[in-house]
């Protein structure tokens, strides 16, 4: 058996108007939408007819009137009375991109501030006025109305605590908000607030206009922006302008955008209108076509919102390309700011990478350069993936001739490795610290022979420290020991470490991943340096396991490795060692 719902009329009411709103303020938007529908609808029918929008607010009253097309008693029937239902897409027959309402829930937003709402309307298509009163109970009255010309006057009476939104000056603040870019003119307390819309193309010089898009910056958005782009989609009904940040914003943090739709403000703070990469710059746009949300607070993400944005990301894709080829300092002083920004959109964009690699400096261990200029220079691209492992390695390697990339910043690793999509033929290689041990010369073979006994006895000081000892000679000679961790011995130390401190079981799935090869970092000595020459030739092995310990942690701190517990302790032992052994007892009788 099919039943009808019991419906709550007062809940249903409250639960509209008191929590699809986010604020109390937007009962100025609400009403003033409905009398710019009105106008619009009356304004198709009859061109000529008058466009005039008055509040007058006082004493804790405020009414709003307009000369729109108004309402018969019929309608105020069918129409105020019914939750849900819009005049604008039914009764009148017009298609909703029309008008700025779209839901037929508009007018609770006034029961945020007032228990009662009256409407006096007259229809263009005659008859007397209508008088239409609703109350937040869910109960309405309907009576004759007072009015000589077409068009609705809608008054509210300020619920007792709601005073503080009925005050002159906010009700003139909010309208202003709001209302400033309406195609009609709009009036509080006689005092217009409507205002021309700053990037509309109109008679204006090209400067003047760049000068009032840059004023309207700075007097809304509270900056001056970098730069102004233009934007326009037409399948959106979205024009605009783009104000590119002066300052750096962080990706994660991705900025909201002044939104009006048709005119009317709609956020300030819209969320998803550009693509995640685009974080350097907010937009202030007027879209005809784009959904609102039913409290028409934001906008609704479909596949309309998505085609626009990815129409605007094109437009600041196009700007950033324009810069590169008539404004080269201009855009170096963008990418100083904004680097993060077109570097993320390299990751995925072509165009963008090519311009990343002609433009954007990267540090590496033969001064700053960008990618285009290194693999100009040395044929291909060898990186380091960490600033830290950059650190450790850069100025070895270039004593050895090995130029590599500081690939330790954001995007620089990922986006070097890229550069294979656009040449594939380009070698794109991480320095892995094996890498500079095939580069250092090995000793002649009398040397090796007569330093054998010397690298068995420092092998033997630090077995326990996991280390394997290597005699080598290598630029600058001036560097006496180089601490180096591969990547396999790296993951090799990390998995006994995890071993060590997980229970039995742990223990065991951990040894699944362990390889038999004997995966150890080295601890090159340099052959050049005069003090690794004169430990060699030590006799005493208690004075040369304190050298050679010492040598460990300058290696350690040298390369910016962290210290273990065992280091730490190996660190202090061979210092207070060698003390002892430079201030003999017998010295201080």
């Amino acid at each position: 058996m099919s039943r009808t719902f019991q419906v709550d009329l007062r809940g249903v009411v409250d639960l509209l108007s008191r929590h699809l709103y986010s604020s109390p303020r937007v009962y100025v938007r609400e009403l003033l939408q409905n009398a710019v529908d009105a106008v619009t609808a009356r304004r198709a029918r009859e061109p000529g007819a008058p466009a005039e929008i008055a509040v007058e607010v006082g004493e804790g009253v405020l009414r709003v009137t307009d000369t729109g097309i108004g309402l018969t008693e019929a309608q105020v029937h069918e129409l105020l009375a019914t939750i849900g239902r819009s005049s604008k897409r039914d009764e009148l027959g017009f298609q909703r991109h029309e008008f700025l309402g779209q839901f037929g829930i508009g007018l609770l937003s006034a029961f945020l501030v007032a228990d009662e709402v009256r409407v006096v309307t007259r229809s263009v298509d005659g008859g007397p006025a209508v008088a239409w009163t609703g109350r937040s109970d869910g109960t309405y009255a309907i009576g004759p109305g007072e009015r000589d010309e077409p068009g609705t006057t809608v008054t509210l009476d300020a619920r007792p605590g709601a005073e503080q939104w009925f005050v002159p000056e906010t009700v003139a603040e909010l309208a202003t908000l709001y209302g400033s870019m309406l195609p009609f003119g709009i009036t509080v307390d006689g005092r217009p607030v409507t205002t021309p819309v700053p990037w509309a193309r109109d008679d204006r010089a090209p400067g003047q206009r760049q000068a009032d898009l840059v004023g309207y910056a700075q007097d809304t958005l509270g900056f001056t922006p970098f730069d102004v782009v233009d934007l326009d989609v037409p399948a959106a009904g979205l024009t605009g302008v783009a104000y590119v940040l002066p300052f750096p914003a962080s990706p994660a943090e991705h900025g909201g955008h002044r939104v009006y739709l048709k005119r009317m403000l709609l956020a300030e703070n819209a969320p998803g209108l550009l693509p995640d990469w685009a974080f350097f710059a907010r937009c202030v746009v007027d879209a005809g076509e784009l959904r609102p949300t039913a409290s028409r607070e934001a906008l609704y993400d479909d596949g309309q919102l998505e085609s626009a944005r990815e129409a605007l990301g094109d437009r600041l894709r196009g700007w950033l390309a324009g810069l590169a080829r008539t404004a080269p300092d201009r855009l170096n002083r963008f990418l100083g700011i904004h680097h993060l920004g077109v570097k993320a959109l390299a990751l995925h964009d072509d165009e963008m990478l090519r311009l990343v690699e002609q433009w954007w400096p990267l540090e590496t261990n033969v001064g700053r350069m960008t990618m285009a200029e290194f693999r100009g220079r040395y044929g291909l691209l060898r990186y380091c993936a960490t600033s830290d492992e950059f650190q450790q390695l850069a100025g070895v390697a270039a004593a050895q001739d090995i130029a590599v990339i500081n690939g330790g910043y954001t995007y620089d690793s990922e986006l070097a490795e890229r550069m294979r999509a656009l040449e594939p033929d380009l070698v794109v290689t991480r320095l892995d610290p094996s890498d500079l041990t095939t580069a250092f010369a090995e000793l002649d073979s009398a040397t090796a022979l007569a330093t054998r006994p010397f690298v068995a006895a420092a092998q033997r000081h630090l077995d326990r420290l996991g280390c394997e000892v290597v005699l080598r000679e290598f630029q600058p000679s001036s560097l006496p020991v180089l601490y180096l961790l591969d990547r396999a011995a790296a993951f090799a130390g990390e998995l006994r470490a995890t071993k060590d401190q997980v229970d039995e079981l742990w223990a065991g799935v951990l040894s699944a991943f362990e390889k038999p090869a004997d995966d150890r970092p080295q601890l090159v000595l340099n052959h050049r340096n005069p003090l690794v020459r004169r430990i060699s030739l030590l006799r005493d092995d208690t004075l040369l396991g304190l050298a050679v310990e010492s040598l460990y942690g300058q290696a350690l701190l040298f390369g910016r490795h962290p210290i273990r517990p065992a280091d730490a302790a190996l660190l202090n032992r061979s210092f207070l060692g060698l003390l002892e052994q430079a201030v003999p007892e017998e010295e201080t009788r």
